[in-house]
């Protein structure tokens, strides 16, 4: 293993990451067998290149163009943290009557979060988000109609923005594979960039719900800046002086 060249070990290492969600320095050294330091020193060149986010101790993959989680990988990972930031971003509804939510776990977590009390008409590209509120009482839920992606289960391309363009909508809740203050909001597929970008040129008010993992991320196609949004709903595991940066770009970030 020691033998491996610098290159092949950083594919392995990527590799090993998008498997399993993450990695580990101690465990990578022992597998490949080399030094932790060299482990670290690989993980910074990947983390240059925007194939992985170094944290504490390992790192994990960032979606890309040639890489993206599927709806059922992303139900198991930070599941309390989604939770919580879905309960936040839920309270931002305001009297808004309308509302797009976006494909994605944690906007389906926000969708089952909304008050059911009231009359409210979904819009939604998620098959799954409009499976989950399809019996709610007071809620109308329309699906956008489109070609279906078989990793997260929603539907893109001419026929889904061609619709989107037919409504205004008071409140876009608006997911990314990566915010950052450099290049904004992104996403790996550009099918799906043009139905986000189209749900927040439909909409009156977006707000971005997304776990601390997406800041500083960027992926391959951006569909937003930070100052088109209204507001950014994640966790106090962003750390409060990160926030603050985004804050000055112009929305409210809501820390939970």
């Amino acid at each position: 293993m020691a033998s491996m060249t610098a290159e092949e070990r950083q594919r392995q290492i990527v590799r090993a990451a998008r498997r399993s969600g993450s990695v580990d320095v101690t465990v990578l050294a022992a597998e490949l067998g080399v030094a932790k330091e060299t482990v670290r020193r690989d993980l910074r060149a990947l983390e240059d290149h925007g194939l992985v986010r170094r944290t504490h101790g390992g790192a994990y993959p960032v979606e890309s163009a040639g890489f993206e989680t599927t709806l059922a990988f992303r139900t198991t990972m930070h599941v309390p943290e989604k939770r919580r930031i879905a309960a936040a971003a839920a309270e931002q509804l305001g009297d808004a009557e309308t509302v797009f939510i976006d494909e994605g776990f944690t906007p389906q977590l926000i969708a089952e979060a909304l008050p059911k009390n009231r009359p409210l008409t979904v819009v939604t590209a998620s098959l799954a988000t409009a499976g989950a509120l399809a019996g709610a009482d007071h809620v109308t839920v329309l699906l956008l109609g489109g070609r279906v992606r078989a990793g997260t289960l929603a539907t893109v391309d001419h026929w889904t923005t061609r619709m989107l363009a037919g409504f205004v909508i008071d409140l876009a809740y608006i997911g990314a594979n990566g915010i950052s203050r450099e290049h904004g909001l992104t996403t790996p597929d550009p099918a799906v960039c043009e139905v986000k970008a189209q749900a927040m040129r439909a909409s009156r008010r977006t707000v971005f719900a997304g776990v601390h993992t997406k800041f500083g991320a960027a992926s391959f196609c951006r569909f937003a800046g930070v100052s088109d949004l209204e507001s950014i709903v994640t966790s106090t595991q962003l750390p409060a002086s990160e926030a603050h940066r985004y804050s000055l770009q112009g929305p409210q970030v809501i820390r939970t």
